[in-house]
């Protein structure tokens, strides 16, 4: 049998391959943990700890998405627990002040579910308060022990996630963002290649890399409360990525909308290397996002001037004007620019670089090797990083 390093144990990218499966072993050893300290402890009353215990982990297998979760649980439980002790507390109270109050109470938290992003606390605020004060006639020192079970289940699950085989939502960014930088690399090599690749399902990976951006957005939140990166630098990245995926779109369209404008394009001097350049650089940018490395690749911008001529030439059938040509290669310079300035972005990034991934990039392929990308010698080729000379 073979026995995990535990410098393997602590690789983002192992962590991220099977985090399915590390996502219930932990939320498995937390119940367990859970279970032992209410039972060593004989704490009244400990199904609420379990049952808080897997409700902030639930389905959220990072760092982030628990430490905000589980801080609104808290948040909310103190609040809620508090309000209703200090309702409880009145000296012989008017039949309708308890349950006035109460109802104020559930219905401020309620408004701040939708002015801001703090609704779950705002859910345990009121189910808190309404355990509290229950009818008019509850136990307070029951009330008072659920509450504390909440605390107790929600640290553990906090602790659980931060200290057994942890996943960072970063990280889970990162591997994301990568993987769709190498679809996007491969939808627009196959693309610009003179033979259709019958192994490239184009539709396919447009709506997997469009369910990934989904999944990115997502995280937003969850990074935020890791602290590593800013929402501004997020909203930029993510920005960047939903334009480069719209271009290629249009560019799978603009490409094949007459046959005329498709044989002018084929003919245009220099534009397939430079279009390969551009393959290879979204390439190199996700295996450099992947493995931790520095950002060091630029796109050229392309050189439209030497095809404008050609361009605004075009002819199709009965000597009618062709546009497409001409909207075809602005798709392709915008392309190139949004690349460099999600690059640009990048290289800002002061927590992006990890010396943990960069030790095991030899196990990574870069797009090129996988696509057969051939080397452009004569101006240098911007994928090469120290994993070619390995």
């Amino acid at each position: 049998m073979t026995v995990m390093s535990p410098t393997r144990l602590r690789d983002p990218y192992f962590i991220y391959r099977y985090r399915h499966r590390l996502h219930v072993l932990r939320t498995s050893l937390a119940l367990a943990i859970t279970f032992i300290v209410i039972l060593t402890l004989q704490i009244p009353h400990g199904s609420w700890a379990l049952v808080s215990t897997m409700m902030v982990m639930g389905n959220l297998p990072h760092i982030g998405g628990v430490i905000d979760k589980g801080g609104q649980r808290l948040l909310g439980t103190v609040l809620g627990a508090i309000w209703g002790i200090l309702l409880v507390l009145i000296p012989a109270p008017a039949p309708w002040v308890v349950p006035a109050w109460t109802l104020i109470g559930i219905a401020v938290a309620t408004h701040t579910t939708f002015a801001t992003r703090y609704g779950y606390s705002a859910l345990m605020f009121g189910v808190t308060l309404l355990m509290v004060v229950g009818d008019g006639h509850q136990d307070l020192g029951i009330a008072l022990w659920r509450a504390f079970d909440v605390l107790i289940g929600t640290s553990i699950g906090i602790l659980a996630t931060l200290f057994i085989l942890p996943q960072k939502a970063t990280d889970l960014l990162r591997f994301l963002l990568a993987d769709n930088l190498d679809k996007l690399a491969r939808l627009y090599h196959a693309h610009t290649n003179a033979t259709q690749h019958d192994d490239v399902d184009t539709r396919q990976l447009l709506k997997s890399t469009t369910d990934q951006l989904v999944k990115q957005r997502g995280l937003v939140d969850a990074i935020h409360s890791e602290r590593r990166l800013h929402r501004d630098d997020l909203e930029r990245i993510l920005s960047l990525e939903r334009r480069m995926l719209s271009t290629i779109e249009l560019l799978l369209e603009t490409h094949w909308a007459t046959r005329a404008g498709h044989d002018i394009i084929a003919e245009l001097d220099g534009l397939r290397d430079e279009q390969h350049r551009l393959a290879r650089a979204l390439g190199s940018l996700a295996f450099q996002v992947r493995t931790g490395q520095t950002i060091d690749i630029t796109v050229v911008a392309f050189d439209l001037q030497r095809h404008a001529q050609a361009a605004l030439e075009a002819r199709g059938e009965n000597d009618r004007a062709l546009f497409s040509p001409s909207g075809y290669l602005w798709l392709n310079r915008e392309l190139a620019r949004l690349t460099q300035a999600l690059i640009g972005t990048l290289q800002t990034l002061d927590r992006l670089p990890s010396a943990r991934l960069r030790r095991r990039a030899s196990r990574h392929t870069l797009i090129r090797d996988r696509l057969a990308m051939p080397l452009d010698t004569s101006r240098g080729d911007p994928e090469r990083t120290e994993d070619d000379t390995r």
